[in-house]
């Protein structure tokens, strides 16, 4: 049986494994479920090894958080047929640095919630699809909430990652960079260009960018901002954040609250940070890169106080 989980009236997206049937049925059931298709049998044939290696792990995560009590969603991602490996080269970046966990912040979780999403200042979630390109989108997605919450743009109008990735040499276009360093670069091309004239294809290319198609512009590149608390006292009465974290265990992620116990410290993800919710004792609200398909509707949820996954390594915004 193919469905969709919800949590909460929230979707979590994930393939369910149906019980009493063969793995290879199953294996089909989720290519329709993810519409995947492969080029070859022998592909495929390594697509399915992949699915039943990831199957066995979301059962084991799925039993460790039971007994440590979280509520955090393992599943059948669309990530399920690569191996670990292959998801960290195809879909991550090449590790950044290693990050020092910060001391917890002290006191209570802030008790206001944040949603910058649905404020209506972020376009809808995107897809870097098998590119490292993540730091391109969330210096983009940070650029372009910049300019809605200014007035300059709308959400409809998007723009172009696949700019940065093509012509930013301070950066390694699908092998990643910094989205502070790419938000320069943008200041210095005297802007960014729209979506519609530099259309986004997931591979690195020949730079084609035009100051006739220029989407929007920033004047500065504020950060780094530091502490939990800093980012969300800036979170609250500025903007979304561009921020980095490790995002390996994020393969098997499908809801709930990721915990700091549940993720590292070797930062390889670059996304923005668009909110906050007190409840559960506060989480981060965190707008990925890699489709709606995913996650909690393209988002992730980080616990609060604690560092998760490094999100204070690398966190900055943009000045329209």
């Amino acid at each position: 049986m193919l469905f969709l989980f919800f949590v909460a009236l929230v979707s979590c997206i994930h393939f369910e494994a149906p019980k009493g049937v063969s793995p290879l049925i199953h294996f089909n059931q989720y290519m329709a479920f993810f519409n995947k298709t492969y080029a070859s049998a022998e592909e495929k044939k390594h697509a399915f090894s992949n699915y039943i290696r990831s199957n066995k792990r979301v059962t084991v995560l799925r039993r460790e958080s039971t007994l440590k009590k979280t509520n955090t969603i393992f599943g059948l991602t669309k990530f399920a047929d690569m191996s670990p490996k292959e998801f960290k080269s195809k879909i991550l970046m090449k590790p950044l640095k290693t990050h020092t966990t910060t001391q917890p912040d002290q006191g209570p979780a802030p008790a206001q919630p944040i949603d910058w999403v649905a404020k209506g200042m972020t376009t809808p979630v995107k897809n870097q699809l098998q590119c490292g390109s993540c730091w391109t989108f969330s210096a983009t997605e940070t650029i372009e909430s910049a300019n809605i919450i200014a007035g300059k743009i709308t959400t409809s109008k998007w723009l172009a990652p696949q700019e940065i990735v093509d012509c930013d040499t301070g950066g390694s276009g699908c092998n990643g960079g910094w989205p502070q360093q790419a938000m320069e670069f943008i200041i210095s091309q005297g802007g960014q260009d729209t979506e519609a004239s530099y259309p986004y294809t997931g591979v690195d290319g020949t730079c084609a960018a035009s100051s006739g198609t220029v989407g929007a512009t920033i004047s500065s590149v504020q950060g780094p901002i530091g502490t939990e608390s800093q980012m969300y006292s800036t979170l609250q009465s500025v903007s979304p954040l561009s921020i980095c974290a490790d995002a390996e265990p994020w393969q098997d992620y499908s809801g709930g609250v990721l915990t700091a116990a549940q993720c590292g410290q070797e930062i390889d993800h670059a996304i923005q940070l668009t909110g906050y919710n007190p409840s559960q004792g506060g989480y981060w609200i965190v707008r990925n890169s890699w489709g709606p398909d995913w996650g909690t509707n393209g988002f992730i949820w980080l616990q609060y106080g604690q560092d998760t996954c490094g999100i204070t390594s690398n966190t900055y915004y943009a000045v329209a």
